[in-house]
């Protein structure tokens, strides 16, 4: 009589295989998990705080400028080169789809420029910014500003698993190796203002949970109106765009480190182009 163990292993991979299927087909469901796996790729980045009293600054700017690396690689080859793909087989010529694709990326970047100006929130080097900062616990100016830095990226995984569910995979993957460190920094700063060990990291590990709230968000949109997935594609990409010229980049250079800075986002754009293209 075989074991119960070993009758069950055929069922086991049956509804493992079921599953996979069913997210495969469902791109919000995709977005979901592809949003919950960059969460928690946050969430686990910011465990070495506890165990650490801060990190080289060198190392930190390091870090973000690889975040902005695979940032930029991101936008480039798992969203906007898509996006110019689906233009073009909805049968716009080459210009009108460069033209849709291109007022999609100033689109998305207007878009968090506003949000910018209009949310209170606070940077780690920069300061307060947004109306009236002064009013509000300096707890939730950074977890604003956390929050106005994942969106894009959540929006972008949305965007992706509705082109498809290898990009969505794809982007998935870079977004959550680059938030690996990125909760690390994250922690880490909170803690160099001030923060509690314990308040630091929570609050760390709770800033990705926007992105899977952004991903389904992308994701829903584009399902219901698949026409609009060239200018989604674009809008994400516009808006990661934006978040890496405006924030991550300069919080990178801004220490005095640009060479440390630069040499981090080249190795995450050249990882993040590895994972695109040779994988996808």
């Amino acid at each position: 009589m075989p074991a119960v163990g070993v009758v069950d292993i055929p069922h086991r991979l049956e509804a493992e295989g079921m599953i996979v299927a069913t997210i495969q087909a469902n791109p919000v469901l995709g977005a979901l998990c592809g949003g919950l796996i960059a969460a928690a790729a946050t969430a686990l980045g910011t465990l070495p705080a506890w165990f650490s009293r801060g990190i080289g600054e060198r190392f930190q700017d390091a870090l973000l400028g690889f975040g902005a690396g695979v940032m930029l690689a991101a936008s480039a080859f798992s969203l906007v080169l898509p996006g110019l793909q689906a233009a073009g087989e909805s049968g716009l010529g080459p210009w009108r789809s460069g033209l849709l694709v291109g007022a999609a990326i100033l689109a998305g970047a207007l878009a968090i420029m506003l949000m910018e100006r209009w949310v209170p929130h606070e940077h780690f080097i920069k300061g307060p910014e947004g109306p009236s900062p002064a009013r509000m616990k300096r707890a939730w100016l950074f977890v604003f500003a956390i929050c106005l830095h994942n969106l894009p990226e959540g929006l972008a995984i949305g965007a992706a698993f509705a082109s498809g569910h290898s990009h969505g995979v794809l982007l998935t993957t870079g977004i959550a190796i680059q938030d690996l460190p990125e909760g690390l920094v994250v922690a880490i700063a909170l803690m160099a203002v001030g923060y509690d060990r314990t308040r630091a990291v929570l609050v760390g590990a709770g800033s990705g949970l926007i992105e899977p709230v952004g991903a389904v968000l992308g994701a829903s949109v584009l399902v219901a109106a698949p026409l609009l997935l060239p200018v989604g594609l674009g809008f994400a990409a516009g808006a990661m765009l934006f978040v890496v010229s405006h924030e991550i980049i300069p919080e990178s250079h801004r220490q005095g480190h640009e060479q440390h800075a630069t040499s981090g986002l080249m190795v995450g754009f050249v990882l993040m182009m590895l994972l695109d293209t040779a994988l996808g």
